[in-house]
């Protein structure tokens, strides 16, 4: 016994520095990148993608063939009001639905195939009643992401709202002294003729949380592996003898059985393995039979969920392992503090600075994310993100590997083993 109060440790500088440090700069970490990423989506809006259909017939007006449609269209792609904030693509109705469908499109507008006939039939529309009014149609795509849609469906809506109006400004200048003959009603049209309705252009099931279900669900995945290597780290350790276990008031330490580093990463990557199956099974149990998630292609999604599981699992252990101590401060950053922002899945990519963009190219979170959208949104199609979410997986797998025995072997072969020669710890059970 020494003798000094445990409460004089408080005076020691280097505890305070040390903590100081480590929890200011996990403060301003998060801060930067949670608050960072979305404090103005709008500015940072870079090409977001929105379909632009024209599926007008056109009509014969004065003995010439007119086509509103065309024109609204070429006047949308070519304008720079919205600067390159959004990425118009120029597609037919069925290419719109299909990207719509793989959440490669935020949003869309399409011209309907009557809008010229509808629009110029206001200028011939003298003592008959009020004339029919013919319509600009706004899609969205929750799906996407609801940052993402609701951004499309404001420019998209200004887009259509803007195309009226130019519409009716041409209307206006040829119709010239034959407005007088029109009803009023008619005038009024005249001058603003489109009216702009919004619908859902890829419906999901009520039990989809707008959307957002898939972003969720991948975030629990890397949760399930991110705390369960911590977990099967410790218990590893204890098994093996190398750290003691507290059981309530209880401290437990088994005898020590010597094993490299490459063999505890081994051991403990093995069992994240075989309790991943227990852990995708029981997320999938939750989530869907206990919650009413709605899903389908319910075993791709059990085998993909065990994967994500196991490899996030393994990339946290191979960090815990590499770094030591701080290694869960390094997985907490990688897996949640710049994966979340990243994701993509409440803010679009395309709506983020730069740097976040870059990021996302890797983080583990948006590649899993984008193959459970595949999964439960898009019909498990290769396209929507599932061929992406398999092959990063894979890569991230093979990378984690390479990294941690790659380290860890070189650890113990420059002897830098975790217990000196000579240590012995005994098996113990005493109050702590």
């Amino acid at each position: 016994m020494s003798g000094i109060h445990p409460f004089r440790v408080l005076r020691a500088k280097p505890l305070w520095i040390a903590n100081g440090v480590i929890t200011g700069v996990l403060a301003l970490l998060f801060a930067v990148f949670y608050v960072g990423a979305n404090i103005d989506p709008v500015d940072h809006m870079t090409k977001l993608p929105v379909g632009l259909v024209n599926a007008d017939k056109g009509a014969v007006v004065g003995g010439r063939q007119v086509n509103l449609g065309a024109q609204i269209t070429e006047s949308i792609k070519k304008s720079t009001a919205s600067g390159d904030k959004i990425d118009w693509k120029v597609m037919d109705e069925r290419g719109m639905k299909e990207e719509l469908g793989e959440g490669k499109l935020y949003g869309a507008l399409v011209v309907p195939a009557d809008f010229t006939s509808s629009t110029t039939a206001l200028t011939g529309a003298a003592a008959t009643g009020t004339p029919a009014r013919p319509t600009l149609t706004v899609l969205t795509n929750q799906s996407a992401g609801s940052v993402g849609s609701s951004l499309a469906r404001a420019a998209t809506t200004q887009a259509a709202e803007n195309a009226s109006l130019q519409v009716g400004r041409e209307l206006t200048a040829q119709s010239g002294t034959g407005q007088a003959k029109l009803p009023a009603a008619a005038r009024l049209l005249l001058a603003d003729p489109a009216a702009v309705t919004v619908k859902d252009g890829h419906p999901l099931d009520s039990h989809s949380g707008l959307g957002l279900t898939a972003f969720y669900y991948a975030l629990v995945l890397v949760v399930c592996g991110m705390l369960s290597a911590n977990v099967i780290s410790g218990q590893v350790d204890h098994a093996l003898g190398y750290t003691h276990n507290d059981m309530g008031p209880l401290r437990l330490h088994r005898p020590l059985i010597r094993a490299t580093r490459v063999q505890t990463l081994a051991i403990s990557s093995t069992l994240m393995t075989v309790l991943s199956l227990l852990m995708g099974t029981l997320v999938m149990v939750g989530a869907i039979g206990l919650m009413g998630m709605d899903a389908a292609h319910l075993p791709l999604l059990w085998l993909y969920s065990v994967c994500a599981i196991a490899v996030s699992g393994i990339g946290a252990l191979t960090l815990l392992a590499v770094f030591g101590t701080p290694g869960m401060l390094v997985v907490t950053l990688v897996f949640i503090g710049m994966a979340v922002p990243t994701a993509g899945a409440t803010t679009p990519l395309q709506a983020l600075p730069g740097f976040y963009r870059f990021l996302a190219e890797f983080e583990p979170l948006r590649q899993i994310t984008g193959g459970i959208r595949s999964i439960l949104y898009y019909d498990a199609q290769g396209d929507a993100g599932l061929t992406r979410g398999w092959v990063m997986m894979a890569a991230g797998l093979v990378m984690a590997a390479l990294f941690g025995f790659g380290v860890l072997g070189w650890y113990d072969r420059k002897g830098l083993h975790r217990v000196p020669a000579g240590t012995k710890p005994e098996k113990t059970t005493v109050p702590a």
